[in-house]
């Protein structure tokens, strides 16, 4: 008989408890479908923390078991597929493919960077600055890795950084975390957002606005997060760099580049100006995934479609939006809300401990649940948040992606663990990087966020 290997042996536990609390009496004053639900919850999110299952199978079993316990209705479960948010990242998976298929994303790197050779203060701030751009015009974690972690291995190995050295790995380490961390001040630039948008759209009607949410969030956790990671990987990576190769010259651009150009640059005027004209981000990606797979208009071939993007990633944001639903309509949300309320202890008219506590928590939560996965738990709670503590629910529900912007362990984000290995990074010193500057966030960047937001005034009704 095969030994069960330890990702199985994980897989059965999570499985067991989730079972044992299916069939659990529930206490008093709670409903036997609650006590169903938490159960749906332990399962679901148990394999997604622990990735003992591919995302997109966990997103499919928590489809099959919803429905066929009767947890919630079906509009209720599938809810997540008439969510705009969902279609912002079947747009995004499409764009993202073009921008790397017609080497748009390689030219804007290597467009950037140049072909001088600089110290390595300059490169890795160079570094920080492509991976902050790309991730305004390719709305895709893992794409915008696997796009310039090759680019910039290269870079600093003309720089003279060796493979494998403190300052090559530095460069490296700059792109992986950049593309996470600072991507989670953009609305479509990161999963994690992207199920916040959604969940707040399907839970509570409110639609979270690209210009509004770029404002909220892009000063501290965008342009102070992208200095801070600057100065760590300096500190921990230091090197000396020297002229070691010269870079191919840029060819001209291909008519696709420059009608893939076009498309992306519209498509980002249209979502910072959404405030303006309306139009949910969602809808201007699914256009400008159409338009880009347009014959003779377009960049690239409808074939795209089915041969290139994965869609995995597309059930994964349907199932966590659809899990934050059935939460809010089974009245687990609810009976979690209580029980942290009592433990928080939120009170009116404190914004500022309001703010470092629940930022805190959120923290805490993506630890257990990965980053992706936590706004799907706490986006159900923010309403009894912003209640207990007198905020409107975009300051509730915006408070939440202060948390999952903190990365203090790489297995929390999932792109991050494939940059790795893509880079072959070690372990330890991802931990040199995630760790400082998880602790500079905690306990300097949290109290600068809320400073900025009570400048903005955003914790008004």
């Amino acid at each position: 008989m095969a030994m069960l290997k330890p990702a199985g042996w994980l897989a059965a536990l999570i499985a067991t408890v989730a079972v044992v609390i299916f069939f659990m009496p529930p206490p008093a004053g709670v409903a036997v479908n609650v006590m169903h639900t938490a159960a749906l919850l332990v399962l679901v999110m148990g394999l997604w923390a622990t990735g003992a299952l591919p995302e997109a199978l966990t997103a499919l079993l928590f489809f099959s078991l919803a429905v066929l316990l009767e947890i919630a209705r079906p509009e209720v479960i599938f809810s997540g597929f008439t969510s705009g948010t969902l279609w912002l990242v079947l747009g995004g998976l499409v764009i993202a493919e073009a921008v790397r298929m017609t080497g748009l994303g390689e030219r804007i790197a290597r467009a950037t960077l140049g072909t001088r050779v600089w110290a390595y203060p300059q490169l890795v701030t160079a570094t920080v600055l492509v991976t902050v751009v790309l991730a305004f015009l390719m709305p895709a974690t893992i794409g915008r890795i696997l796009l310039l972690v090759p680019i910039l291995a290269a870079v600093a190995e003309r720089h003279g950084l060796e493979r494998g050295s403190p300052g090559h790995n530095g460069v490296l380490f700059a792109v992986i975390v950049t593309s996470f961390q600072c991507g989670t001040a953009i609305l479509p630039a990161n999963a994690p957002n992207l199920v916040l948008a959604g969940a707040a759209e399907t839970l509570y009607g409110v639609q979270l606005i690209y210009a509004e949410y770029l404002w909220a969030q892009f000063p501290v956790m965008g342009i102070v997060k992208g200095a801070l990671i600057v100065a760590i990987i300096c500190r921990m990576f230091p090197a000396q760099t020297r002229a070691a190769g010269k870079a191919a010259d840029l060819q001209p651009m291909s008519g696709h580049e420059k009608r893939l150009a076009v498309i992306v640059l519209l498509s980002l005027a249209l979502w910072a100006t959404d405030f303006l004209h309306g139009i949910r981000p969602g809808w201007i990606a699914l256009a400008a995934a159409v338009v880009a797979m347009l014959p003779r208009v377009g960049a690239v071939p409808a074939t795209v479609f089915q041969e290139r993007v994965k869609f995995g990633t597309f059930f994964y944001i349907a199932a966590v939006l659809g899990l934050g639903a059935v939460m809010l309509d089974t009245g687990l949300s609810k009976a979690i809300g209580d029980a942290l309320l009592g433990v928080v202890r939120l009170q009116p008219e404190a914004d500022a401990s309001n703010f470092i506590v629940l930022s805190v928590l959120s923290t805490a939560v993506s630890m257990i649940v990965t980053n992706p996965a936590q706004p799907a738990l706490l986006s159900p709670l923010a309403g009894h948040f912003a209640e207990a503590a007198g905020w409107p629910i975009k300051a509730a529900l915006m408070t939440t992606a202060v948390g999952f912007s903190t990365l203090l362990l790489p297995y929390q984000a999932p792109p991050v663990v494939v940059g790795m290995q893509l880079a072959g990074l070690k372990l330890r010193d991802a931990l040199r990087l995630t760790v400082p500057l998880a602790l500079i966030s905690i306990f300097a960047l949290i109290p600068l966020h809320y400073l900025w937001w009570r400048v903005i005034g955003y914790f008004a009704k």
